[in-house]
């Protein structure tokens, strides 16, 4: 068996976040790329996935076993403590030792069609890791763009409580002179102070995206570089819905898993039909010069036997227990045929909903891209109006209030706009590692350990025992709610 990606060949291929070795700033500044790289490396969901896969390729070889020979060798030990009082022939021990090899000619192809389906099932459990990646990747890249987006609202909520203060203090320094009211000071002191919680919202907000980016990556994040852009992306819904139905993994998977119940019901059915296997058998008994007639009558102490033969099974009535097992495997075929058209759906669902998203998402960016330089524009004439006397206070903090609303507005729609496009790639099948040209070394290749397993026959090739791949976070410091200036320009 070998692993195949469908026909339809991904067009995205390793363009994706490979520009973002260009973007790379500072030694120690984090790119999406690397961000990506650790988590497919150490995330504890993607590499327990691995090892369930490599759980699955062993039913590959169980199924094998049920047509190879088997072979057993017994013994036992007995020591009469009670002789039976009509017995003269009884020995007082016995050693006996029996073995036995037999091999299987024909099954009713339940090993063939079990093994069939347990190859079958390794292909869906692949697509399944497949989908595994695509689905912590993006995790990865949301948990990316939140660090990104809270990180700029909170810099520019600072910035938003600075200038309320430079205000606050503006506005007690006219009301001294006459100029301005107390209601005026009493307006910029509530407006400040409604600024100062704000802050302290969007930084719990931003500690709590630092700590779920952690979770996800393994490493806390420092200093990210705004994002590549996202190639590949589709014209239209309907070519997203084309390259989905083609290339999305779960779609793969359904389609597996339905095959192979329909050699489930093979299985069910070879139960109906005769076994045919030969076998051999030899046994030693030393009754260790105990046998009472042994010395009197010049009996042997010892026996020995030995023979081989053909056996044939050939089931009659057993209950109707086959027959409800047939029936049974057959519902659930159904079943799985019907969860791939439920499979088919949501994809074709989320690929549609991704690009409504995507497209809202950019036409967002260009209307709060004008909402910004609007009130940027309408905030330094309010503020020229109120020096000859044509506007209040009041104006310039509503005005202030608007253009912070504005650009963080700006900030979430840029932010929701790479994550459903993302998301988008991820629905059409183009958001696995081979796609987006991860610079952590070789991937990881399911087939090498299914290519590994599939022919052992040895009862004690076992592995070494399990150590932990992922890495684990409990030595991290807990996150703080500190930025950057410049950090507001982002993402």
């Amino acid at each position: 068996m070998t692993a195949k990606r469908p026909t339809f060949r991904r067009t995205t291929a390793t363009a994706l976040l490979l520009l973002s070795s260009c973007l790379a700033g500072p030694a120690m500044a984090e790119t999406l790329q690397g961000a990506l790289a650790k988590a497919y490396a150490s995330n504890p969901t993607l590499t327990g996935a691995r090892a369930g896969q490599r759980a699955t390729d062993e039913n590959v070889p169980i199924q094998k076993a049920g047509g190879r020979p088997a072979a057993d060798v017994s013994a036992s030990f007995s020591e009469s403590i009670l002789k039976p009082t009509i017995s003269f022939t009884s020995p007082q021990r016995t050693v006996n030792a029996q073995a036995q090899l037999s091999v299987p000619i024909y099954s009713g192809g339940s090993v063939r069609n079990g093994v069939k389906a347990a190859k079958v099932r390794v292909e869906a459990g692949q697509a399944n890791l497949r989908g595994t990646e695509a689905s912590i990747f993006s995790q990865v890249v949301g948990a990316y763009m939140d660090v990104i987006r809270d990180s700029a609202i909170v810099s520019l909520n600072q910035a938003n409580v600075k200038v309320l203060e430079v205000n606050l203090q503006a506005t007690n320094d006219r009301f001294e002179v006459g100029d301005l009211t107390r209601t005026d000071v009493a307006q910029s002191q509530s407006r400040l102070a409604l600024a100062q919680a704000d802050l302290q919202t969007v930084q719990a907000n931003l500690i709590t995206s630092r700590e779920n980016y952690i979770a996800l990556v393994g490493e806390a994040p420092d200093m990210l570089e705004p994002p590549p852009v996202l190639p590949g992306l589709p014209a239209t819904p309907d070519l997203a819905v084309q390259v989905a139905l083609a290339d999305n993994p779960d779609i793969a998977s359904a389609k597996k898993a339905r095959e192979a119940a329909r050699y489930d019901v093979r299985v069910a059915k070879a139960g109906n039909l005769p076994i045919l296997s030969a076998f051999t058998q030899a046994g030693y008994t030393n009754y260790l010069d105990t046998l009472e007639n042994g010395t009197a009558g010049g009996g042997s102490q010892i026996n020995k036997q030995a023979q081989a033969g053909v056996q044939l099974s050939i089931p009659l009535y057993q209950g109707g227990r086959v027959a409800a097992q047939v029936r049974q495997r057959q519902a659930q075929e159904s079943q799985a045929i019907e969860q791939e058209i439920q499979v088919e759906r949501g994809v074709i669902a989320q690929a549609r909903a991704a690009y409504a998203s995507w497209q809202a998402s950019l036409q967002a960016i260009e209307s709060n891209q004008k909402a910004v330089d609007a009130t940027s524009l309408s905030l330094e004439g309010v503020r020229a109006e109120n020096s000859v006397g044509s506007r209040t206070i009041l104006d310039i903090l509503n005005a202030e209030q608007e253009a912070l609303n504005a650009r963080v507005q700006l900030v979430s729609a840029r932010r929701n706009a790479y994550v459903a496009g993302f998301s988008l790639l991820a629905a059409m099948g183009h958001a696995e590692a081979d796609d987006l040209g991860l610079a952590s070394g070789a991937l990881y290749d399911p087939m090498v350990n299914y290519d590994r397993v599939k022919g052992k026959w040895f009862d004690w090739d076992y592995d070494a025992a399990p150590r932990p791949v992922a890495t684990r976070t409990v030595d991290t410091l807990p996150q703080n709610a500190n930025v950057s200036p410049d950090t507001a320009q982002q993402p």
